[in-house]
């Protein structure tokens, strides 16, 4: 048996290495073995010189029953490389006893072990007074797997791992490894290739192009965020406000130089930013680990790892820390729906689907050029909800923006007849994608209090957005696709035209509250020749900051949260570039400075005013006044609250209007809390003198209407004063 094992030793082929290397007792003695192929020489621990075992980089050393009294439980190895001559010292790590449970297996297998990111991965221990790292992978149905890095020379033969049987899972304890170290899995398939993969649990990584995992450091930030913490988990997120400003940061900003801010200088200069423009929220694309800058982060290799482009883990937890004590939550962008096919990364990674479905009918997304996740297979769906778990966990993450959600609601988006494979009872709708998203909302929701999950979600699957116990997905919300659609499509139509387009406005009314809509103006809609907001609308270059922060007033009044992407807050001419920052140079200048003006105190209005964003979800917080004046293309409305109300009123053409009378519900002084025409905001500062009477009488079904000047391609919005007694 002896030459047998030691042949398949020296070829990297034997499932269980600890069967051969370390110590075993033989006969009346021991035996001590170790697999050193760079070394000339090798003594066992001041006990005895080794001896190669002819022909192979297998050495072996026989010791008597005191000798191994003697030796250490952890014992060491020193050698001589053959090329240099350099001598180098090391505990064996062939000595060690396995480290992950059975338990912890159990859980892993059946897909329900919630923090498996402490187990598998690459760990900093101390194990029996010996420092190193606990490396761990799940790599089913192959012949071996090796860690390999700069402290082995990549050498896939030299740190082979102990199998844990039917689990698929492989560990070994390295003795001596420093946080920083590079490393990756070294992976012999089943059919004898040899792959070298990055470590799907890595927390750190390398700055691209380095595709390799780092062992990561302990984290010593210390959280200052507890009553945050404390108050999110009280907080009634449906009847509060909610303004997310959408950020790349790759491209929010960056230095003369072209390098890219750090999480650090990230906190210092975009948190106050966002606190003085007024919005509650940060939502970040993805930043988790990817190799592709113009992916934009979409394109995942590293779940766990916060991107080494701005700084380390630590520094991460900063920046959130940051948002959070300046009263900010921050939502991060999630990618489950695909991961890429970098052969470095999970894309087959044992060498056969394993992340990822086989028949490329299902496991294929044509559109994008990526994979599609294998939500049947129990240790996916644990890696996946897992991860989820583990930025709210471990880095305080407010919420989850679930990217590209119909992709994975749907067995055939985007694709043709014949290329997707129906589900069981013989439809479209994917099953296991279904379950899988119920599962990681009710977890979520179980688990961290006041975290939020919020769905990219573009077609009419019912009740994404309610309770997976009433049948429904179980996100917190849903992108408004739709209304964002019709909006740019009115907005972006020549106003002539629009008294035929009224509907693209009033038609979002009869499907509102269906559901949790968030309002997205997201960053989709500002590349791939789509144009800026601004160079959207329509008209000269006054008609175009009017429309735009018409625009902006009508997100703000519409039923639903609100989202904005970065430049569209001061009016950016070009188009979104991933690879440079937004022209700043630009954005406190007249026009600019003015929209700019005018998005910071619609937040502050949006979140003062009860009634605009009290029923946010609820059809009781809206009524028409007026929708059907489409020869003047006005609109008029009122938000509610349970005491209070607010009247909204939009004239979306060019021609201001005189004395235009809207119907209202009470007598009183009315004060106009907005104008867009405001010359604090660029306009031409037409209106009504900041207020106006209501006037007994009737119009629209009121008793009591109000007579207006409104201005052109402009929004008001007024409120109530009760008439003392």
């Amino acid at each position: 048996m002896t030459p047998d094992i030691a042949d398949k030793i020296q070829q990297g082929s034997h499932h269980d290495p600890f069967e051969w290397l370390g110590v075993h007792s033989i006969g009346d003695g021991y035996v001590v073995r170790a697999f050193m192929p760079s070394a000339s020489s090798v003594n066992l621990d001041g006990v005895a010189a080794m001896r190669r075992i002819h022909g192979s980089d297998n050495f072996i050393c026989e010791i008597t029953a005191e000798q191994h009294a003697q030796l250490p439980a952890h014992f060491a190895l020193s050698w001589k490389e053959k090329n240099t001559g350099d001598a180098h010292t090391a505990i064996s790590p062939y000595s060690f006893a396995p480290m992950i449970s059975n338990f912890d297996l159990d859980l892993f297998s059946a897909g329900k072990h919630l923090h498996i990111y402490n187990v598998l991965g690459a760990a900093l221990k101390t194990v029996d007074g010996i420092a190193g790292c606990l490396f761990s992978v799940w790599v089913p149905d192959v012949q071996r797997v090796s860690v390999v890095g700069d402290f082995n020379g990549w050498h896939g033969l030299r740190h082979p791992m102990r199998s844990r049987g039917s689990s698929g899972v492989w560990e070994l304890f390295i003795p001596g490894l420093c946080a920083g170290d590079k490393y990756k899995f070294e992976i012999r398939t089943r059919r004898g290739k040899i792959l070298h993969k990055s470590d799907p649990y890595a927390r750190a990584m390398g700055m691209r192009p380095d595709t390799t995992s780092l062992i990561p450091a302990v984290s010593h930030h210390q959280w200052h965020d507890n009553h945050w913490l404390t108050e999110r988990a009280g907080r009634h997120w449906l009847h509060e406000p909610m303004s997310i400003y959408e950020v790349h940061l790759g491209s929010w900003r960056r230095h003369d130089d072209g390098r890219f801010l750090t999480y650090i200088e990230l906190a210092e200069q975009l948190v106050p930013y966002v606190r003085g423009l007024g919005y509650t929220h940060i939502e970040l694309l993805p930043i988790t680990e990817h190799p592709l800058d113009e992916s934009w982060g979409y394109q995942v290799c590293g779940y766990y790892a916060p991107t080494s482009r701005h700084g380390s883990a630590d520094d991460f937890r900063h920046f959130i820390d940051t948002c959070h004590a300046e009263g900010i939550g921050v939502i991060l962008d999630w990618v489950p729906a695909h991961f890429p096919r970098d052969d470095f990364a999970l894309a087959r990674f044992n060498g056969e689907a394993c992340y990822e479905y086989d028949d490329p009918k299902k496991g294929e997304h044509q559109e994008w050029g990526t994979l599609v996740f294998n939500y049947n297979r129990n240790e996916v769906r644990n890696f996946l909800i897992a991860n989820a778990l583990y930025w709210i966990n471990e880095f305080h993450i407010d919420g989850l923006r679930v990217d590209a959600v119909a992709s994975m609601l749907y067995l055939d988006y985007s694709r043709k007849h014949g290329q997707w494979i129906p589900n069981m009872f013989g439809g479209r709708e994917h099953l296991e994608a279904v379950d899988f998203l119920r599962n990681l909302n009710e977890l979520v929701h179980a688990n961290c209090p006041g975290a939020l999950t919020l769905a990219e979600e573009s077609t009419d699957w019912p009740m994404v957005s309610r309770p997976t116990s009433s049948g429904g997905l179980g996100f917190s919300m849903k992108w408004n696709m739709g209304w964002m659609h019709d909006t740019l499509g009115y907005m972006q139509s020549d106003p002539v035209y629009r008294r035929f387009q009224q509907s693209q406005l009033t038609f979002s009314q009869l499907y509102a509250y269906n559901e949790n809509f968030v309002l997205p103006l997201s960053h989709d809609e500002v590349v791939h020749m789509k144009r800026s907001m601004l160079d959207k609308m329509p008209g000269d270059v006054w008609q175009k900051f009017a429309n735009l922060r018409a625009l902006y007033a009508y997100q703000y009044v519409h039923p639903g949260k609100k989202l904005l992407f970065m430049g569209g807050e001061f009016g950016q001419w070009n188009e979104w570039n991933e690879s440079k920052a937004l022209d700043w140079m630009i954005s406190g200048v007249d026009k600019h400075a003015g929209l700019t003006n005018l998005l910071r105190d619609l937040n502050h209005l949006y979140r003062e005013q009860t009634a605009l964003h009290a029923f946010d979800f609820d059809a009781e917080g809206f009524q028409w006044i007026s929708c059907d004046d489409d020869a003047s293309s006005v609109l008029a409305f009122l938000r509610k609250s349970l005491h209070e109300s607010v009247v909204c009123v939009l004239n979306l053409t060019p021609v201001p209007r005189e004395n235009y009378r809207i119907g209202v519900p009470e007598a009183g002084h009315y004060l106009e809390l907005l104008n867009t025409d405001a010359t604090c905001y660029g306009g031409a500062g037409l209106g009504n003198q900041g207020q106006v009477d209501a006037e007994m009488q009737s119009q629209h079904g009121f008793d009591y209407s109000l007579s207006l000047t409104l201005p052109p391609l402009a929004a008001l919005i007024l409120a109530r004063v009760p008439v003392p007694q």
